[in-house]
């Protein structure tokens, strides 16, 4: 019989266990910020219904959905009804509409899932990847305010993360619209074309765009483009360009009621402690999503630009309309953690953490196989992690067993130290042993295993 290969699909990010211990922790990190900020936290299914999934997302994105079907069905050529979420923010969406009189607004919730793209394999892009999501929902309105407190979660969050110096950028969806209203694109249709061409600005580089945008659907002739391109390439501090924004002909409604609210976000900010040098007003960043309307925003890491937005979402104000009558507006952002956790490896900022054990204890002395179980059970009921050696083997072994795994302490009880009453206790990492009475073995591994 051949053998199978075994090999994990492309797209996904599979860790060793000391790698995986240290994505816990930063995911542990992200989930201790949402929380300090008063988010509860919400799971939904790994999959929603295709009419849910698909009836309002647009972009690229709505290309690349993974569609669920049993065996049963594709046998009987039936269109799948199932498909695998490819973000958190629809379902959300259709959770907040299906358990709305249930809920309390504002609705404060964080989602720490992962989902499913068709993407193309490569550095820094997954098929399979978690998002850590922070939202709130309002009912009926929902204030600005909330639009400047992310802001103020995500630099908690990235500041307690260790990644180095990064910078939020924001920009608003009417903005966005004012500009393109200012170079002739007012149907809303083409609009959309037009924002998901200016938003791969970073990746294809603007003579690509400025081609792009003369596409027959878009119309828009090389002046005109480059027109908009200088207007969305706009530099200097948030005050400067909104200033040179307001400084424009004949603004659109759009144009105005966008510079207010950003207006209103960057002070609030302000008044919330973000710190000036820790965001930046971006025109040209547009998300690929049809459904925000307002505030959007991408993270970059300072040091690492190539990959990307690492954190980025906006103001969704009728993405819950088509599940309820209800007025839902929303606000949130997600973190691609996956892709945060491969930059911040790549960086040196995390580094593959330790086993899950503080403490070993090896068995030398198959009579004494009761008291190193009780041993472990000891340092158990004090709140330590240990792991017993099982099977019998030489010590030998053992420490080379306690080494691979990344644990720090190793406690061996043979005939003489149990006459005397004391355990030999090993620090792997100074290569040093000790007799210590059994009495004190628990504050010697918490010393060794830096718990003192």
């Amino acid at each position: 019989m051949s053998l199978i290969t075994p090999r994990s699909a492309p797209g996904v990010l599979e860790l060793l266990p000391r790698e995986q211990i240290a994505f816990r922790w930063m995911l542990d990190t992200i989930r201790a910020g949402y929380e300090k900020f008063g988010f509860v936290p919400v799971e939904t299914p790994v999959f929603e219904n295709v009419e849910v999934l698909l009836g309002k997302t647009g972009g690229e994105t709505a290309r690349q959905v993974y569609f669920v079907q049993s065996t049963g069905a594709r046998e009987q050529n039936q269109a799948p009804d199932l498909a695998l979420r490819f973000d958190l923010t629809v379902p959300l969406a259709r959770y907040v509409a299906e358990h709305e009189p249930k809920l309390v607004f504002p609705f404060r919730r964080y989602q720490i899932q992962q989902v499913y793209r068709g993407e193309r394999a490569q550095k820094g892009r997954f098929r399979e990847f978690y998002q850590c999501d922070v939202d709130v929902i309002g009912k009926d309105s929902l204030s600005l305010g909330y639009d400047a407190e992310l802001p103020a979660v995500i630099h908690q969050v990235f500041t307690a993360l260790g990644v180095g110096a990064f910078t939020i950028q924001l920009n608003n969806r009417k903005v966005l619209r004012g500009i393109l209203e200012q170079v002739g694109v007012s149907d809303e249709a083409c609009a959309q074309l037009v924002l998901r061409e200016v938003d791969k600005l970073d990746k294809m580089g603007r003579e690509k765009v400025v081609e792009a945008l003369q596409k027959p659907e878009l119309g828009l002739e090389a002046a005109k483009g480059t027109a908009l391109l200088d207007l969305l390439s706009s530099q200097g501090t948030p005050d400067e360009i909104l200033a040179r924004l307001r400084a424009l002909p004949g603004p659109s409604e759009s144009l105005t009621k966008g510079i207010e609210e950003l207006t209103t976000v960057l002070s609030t900010m302000k008044a919330l402690g973000v710190p000036e040098k820790a965001y930046r007003l971006n025109l040209s960043i547009a998300r690929g999503l049809d459904y925000y309307t307002g505030t959007i925003y991408e993270t970059r890491l300072d040091e690492l630009p190539e990959f990307g937005s690492v954190c980025s979402g906006g103001r969704y104000d009728n993405l819950a309309g088509h599940y309820t009558k209800s007025k839902l507006p929303g606000v949130g952002i997600s973190i691609g953690a996956t892709r945060l956790f491969q930059a911040l490896l790549e960086k040196g900022v995390l580094q593959p953490q330790r086993g899950g054990a503080d403490v070993l204890v090896a068995q030398v002395d198959p009579t004494l196989e009761s008291r190193c179980g009780a041993l472990a059970a000891q340092l158990r009921a004090a709140g330590l992690k240990a792991e017993l050696f099982v099977t019998g083997a030489k010590l030998d072994k053992q420490l080379k067993y306690a080494e691979r795994s990344g644990i720090p302490a190793v406690l061996i009880l043979g005939g003489t130290e149990a006459t005397q009453g004391v355990v030999q206790v090993k620090d792997m990492a100074a290569r040093s042993q000790a007799l210590v009475p059994e009495a004190e073995v628990v504050a010697a591994v918490r010393k060794i295993a830096g718990q003192a």
